[in-house]
């Protein structure tokens, strides 16, 4: 496993934990398969979600389709992630 796969890996691990935290659900149940609307998550728990990530990472997270259009837990992973990745990427050129 390369440092950058390293690095996706541990950003996944903690994306995780921010959302068991903030959405105050049971760290066991959140797997890539796991439908956000069945872990009932509330409005209000999903912003205190974005506005940990954004705190984290200083990364923006518009309220924009593609994250409304996450369905699952992996979805709004992968989607932050990559947020995540283009930040590091953009910071690291500037």
């Amino acid at each position: 496993m390369s440092d950058a796969d390293g690095d996706l890996v541990e950003i996944e691990s903690q994306l995780l934990d921010i959302v068991a935290q903030e959405g105050m659900i049971d760290r066991g149940r959140l797997n890539k398969d796991a439908v956000l609307l069945d872990l009932d998550i509330q409005s209000a728990d999903y912003v205190m979600i974005l506005m940990a990530i954004e705190e984290k990472w200083g990364v923006y997270l518009p309220v924009d389709e593609d994250l409304t259009e996450a369905k699952t837990v992996g979805d709004l992973v992968e989607l932050v992630k990559g947020k995540i990745v283009e930040h590091k990427a953009k910071k690291a050129t500037a």
